[in-house]
């Protein structure tokens, strides 16, 4: 399974964002997928999950109420909607799947990887 994120980029503080991660190969629809990410000097940090089917969302503490996960199982595709940006928010962002339809906030229970996307939030 290969996995591509797209649509980082900068925007100012308070700004929003649409990541993309588009899936190919494997059976995208029966796997969970996730984001986290990894500000410079930092370890890599939970974003979101997602069950294969959409039904249930999990958020990290600092993302809850501004970040939104979703997907198109039609399309291979999981987005990730950020608003109300924050310097703090910067870092490379990245698209996992694991091999279960369930989610799950740890990062060593995904079995792919994107190569990530850089999002950088000004003040």
């Amino acid at each position: 399974v290969r996995l591509v994120e797209s649509g980082g980029g900068a925007v100012r503080a308070g700004g929003s964002l649409r990541l993309s991660c588009v899936a190919s190969g494997g059976t995208f629809g029966r796997y969970a997928m996730g984001w986290f990410r990894q500000a410079p000097g930092k370890e890599r940090e939970f974003v979101g999950t997602i069950t294969w089917s959409g039904g249930f969302k999990q958020y990290g503490d600092p993302v809850k109420d501004r970040f939104t996960i979703s997907r198109d199982n039609d399309k291979k595709t999981v987005y990730l909607q950020m608003n109300s940006l924050k310097a703090e928010d910067t870092a490379v962002y990245y698209c996992a799947g694991r091999k279960e339809p369930d989610p799950s906030d740890d990062e060593f229970s995904y079995d792919y990887w994107g190569q990530g996307t850089q999002v950088t939030v000004s003040s």
